[in-house]
């Protein structure tokens, strides 16, 4: 009788041992249980949160500054390297432009003043050199002084604009790099294994991401 008593004893404390394993598994053994289940491409659900890439708020006005400081800088900063060609090549065409117009204005306007004054000596008075002048007449300098300013004064108009549109690009591309716009921007389903920490046995499904 005390034999069978002992024996019901041992039996039960280890039975009782068995079911707390079971309703409190180690946590090695739950970290050993997803281990295994990663390294046979069953995806479990903690695994299928991405961390999200960390946003700069200051990046934009970074990018926005350097574009002021130095136009084709903001574009460097944001890595846009083939940005920068285009920049200088649009921003040094409009200045080129309005200094060549407004050499060419100084030139027709110190004439259009002598030839005014009653001096005959300008530069365009004998284009041809044959004696047989004036080839371009006071009306004609007056016409070319004016053609000159406005496309000086164009010129200058379009190059500011280029120089702002160089910010607002810097700025604007530096916001559009924050943005999630990769080829997963969308939703998926994947199946999942989660692992019941009660019973130690894992559930199988499947989950739906969405990314923003």
């Amino acid at each position: 009788m005390i034999k069978y008593l002992i024996t019901l004893f041992f039996l039960g404390v280890w039975v009782f041992g068995v079911q707390a394993q079971e309703e409190t598994p180690k946590d090695n053994e739950i970290d050993s249980l997803q281990t295994d289940l990663k390294e046979e491409c069953i995806v479990v659900v903690d695994t299928l949160v991405k961390q999200k890439k960390a946003i700069n708020p200051l990046a934009p006005s970074k990018a926005a500054f350097y574009s002021a400081v130095f136009p084709g800088l903001g574009q460097i900063y944001n890595k846009r390297y083939w940005k920068v060609p285009i920049v200088y090549g649009a921003i040094g065409a409009a200045i080129y432009g309005y200094t060549f117009n407004d050499k060419q204005y100084t030139r027709v306007r110190t004439a259009f003043k002598r030839r005014q004054a009653g001096f005959l000596d300008d530069e365009f008075y004998d284009l041809n050199g044959d004696g047989s002048g004036p080839d371009l007449g006071v009306d004609d300098l007056q016409n070319e002084q004016e053609r000159y300013q406005r496309d000086r004064d164009l010129l200058l108009l379009v190059s500011v604009a280029l120089y702002a549109l160089n910010i607002v690009d810097a700025n604007v591309d530096a916001h559009l790099k924050q943005f999630n716009v990769d080829d997963d921007l969308s939703f998926d389903m994947q199946p999942y294994m989660d692992l019941d920490p009660v019973a130690n046995s894992p559930h199988y499904g499947m989950s739906m991401i969405i990314k923003f």
